[in-house]
């Protein structure tokens, strides 16, 4: 089958009556409505994935046998191939065409996510768990490259708004659809749910993608940067491995080895890849572009809001489970507040943004912080027989505060990044925000469920939720260090 491709920079082919129809510009193809839809479809899903299993993760170690370590490396596992290569998995887009590589890591999301699910030991799982994380890493850049190389302007803001939006209200909607599937028990599937729930959302975004996402590629595709490549995986997993298993395997030599390298490791990409680039060879990390002020702002404060997000959805649902006895449906429907206050936040940020600024997201910062010092002081005074209603004033000022940064930030990340380097970029941005969810995972949930044992789950949980707050003011203090006024 012949199929339209859309160089970034250059004048696009004629279309073929086998291609998508697409509106051409002399900017290029013009991704429509429906494209648009698939696109953030294919965003969702990894981000979905990588919170879905935090409320079914006392029902696979029910079912499995498996254990703290091993269902901690079904998280892990998951998230740190997705952060390893993720930018690789954009440069393999900018080169092989975008549409092509999406189709291909959609379809291999399908396939491991059934292996998930049909998973018969611990360990296939966690090995369907990386090969899905490996699956999504092809399958997420594509769609920020997609967008910035068949958009412009206002379409472009539009498009970039509803992505982070996507991205916020996906982590959310993940740990709610977990609980629901797995008290949902659909056909006996229990926690496999979690997992087979893809399968026929995969079906039907490979339809749409075939039909309505235009190809699109870098003008001038760089090779694969294989030493690049290595040493980004080599310092990434020395890093989230052994903070993610160090403390239920008894922190072995390993760990601590591992730790050891990751400087080492850290440092020696950084010189390749400075090297490679002052060279005028493409690194897989182009040290270039942090010299766009926005991506380098925007990177800066996507750490500590990712750190603190990811570990306190990790922390909630053990609290949740364990601690307040909940079932997994009243463990998910607890942060239905936070989910509807972030789409409200996300639908006003725009036209905010248009009236105040950059300083929306500031005072998302100090909302969220309202939130998370509420929602401390309620667990603090009134633990025993805390409900869902009781939680929900907390819960949803914080996601008040963290729609009105998200998307927001995403936006301003990406508005100007050029377009032959949409790839590069997407992965660059979705790379540091996954890994700062990896991280806070292995560290604030590290930090919990170290002092639950000794402190009991109130005081582990304030604790947890205080370190929280300290990095909310870190992202508001950063917050006044963007560019005042967004393209």
């Amino acid at each position: 089958m012949s199929e339209t491709t859309v160089r970034t920079t250059s004048t696009p082919s004629p279309t073929s009556s086998s291609s998508p129809t697409v509106p051409v510009t002399h900017h290029g193809a013009v991704i429509g409505p429906l494209g648009l839809f698939t696109v953030l479809l294919g965003a969702a899903l990894p981000l979905i994935d990588f919170f879905i299993v935090n409320v079914a993760l006392p029902s696979m170690d029910s079912d499995l046998a498996a254990g703290p370590a091993l269902l901690e490396l079904v998280v892990a596992g998951y998230g740190v191939a997705y952060a390893v290569l993720l930018v690789l998995g954009g440069r393999l887009g900018d080169m092989a065409g975008r549409r092509r590589l999406f189709l291909t890591g959609m379809a291999a999301f399908g396939l491991t996510s059934l292996a998930c699910g049909l998973a018969p030991t611990a360990w296939t799982l966690v090995g369907a768990r990386v090969a899905q994380g490996a699956a999504a890493a092809l399958m997420m850049p594509q769609v920020l490259a997609t967008i910035q190389a068949t958009t412009q302007g206002p379409r472009r803001a539009k498009a970039m708004s509803l992505y982070g939006a996507t991205a916020g209200l996906s982590m959310v909607a993940g740990q709610i659809l977990g609980g629901v599937l797995v008290a949902a028990d659909v056909a006996g599937s229990g926690w496999r749910s979690v997992f087979l729930v893809n399968v026929p959302v995969v079906v039907v975004g490979l339809l749409l993608a075939a039909r309505a996402m235009p190809e699109t590629r870098s003008d001038r595709p760089a090779g694969i940067d294989v030493a690049g490549t290595l040493l980004l995986a080599l310092s990434l997993v020395s890093l989230l491995l052994p903070l993610t298993e160090g403390r239920a395997a008894g922190w072995p030599l390993w760990t601590w080895v591992s730790l050891g390298v990751f400087p080492f490791a850290a440092v020696a990409f950084f010189l390749v890849e400075r090297r490679a680039d002052r060279q005028g060879r493409t690194p897989l990390v182009p040290p270039s572009l942090l010299d766009i002020t926005s991506l380098r702002r925007g990177l800066a404060m996507v750490v500590p809001f990712s750190i603190g997000f990811s570990g306190f959805m990790f922390v909630v649902a053990v609290v949740l489970q364990q601690g307040l006895r909940m079932g997994p449906v009243a463990a998910g429907l607890a942060l239905v507040p936070m989910a509807l206050a972030f789409f409200s936040a996300s639908l006003a940020g725009p036209r905010l943004i248009g009236r105040f600024g950059t300083r929306v997201v500031t005072a998302g910062g100090v909302i969220q912080a309202i939130g998370i010092a509420l929602l401390t002081l309620t667990v603090w005074h009134g633990w025993s027989g805390l409900s869902v209603a009781e939680l929900a004033p907390g819960v949803a000022v914080a996601g008040l505060g963290q729609g009105l940064q998200l998307p927001i930030l995403m936006r301003l990340m990406l508005s100007d990044i050029p377009a032959d380097r949409g790839g590069v970029g997407g992965g660059v941005v979705v790379t540091t925000q996954q890994s700062a969810l990896a991280l806070g995972i292995a560290t604030l949930g590290t930090l919990f469920l170290a002092l639950a044992p000794s402190a009991g789950m109130r005081d582990a949980l304030v604790v947890t939720l205080l370190v929280q707050l300290g990095l909310v003011v870190v992202t508001a203090l950063l917050s006044l260090r963007l560019p005042r006024v967004m393209r």
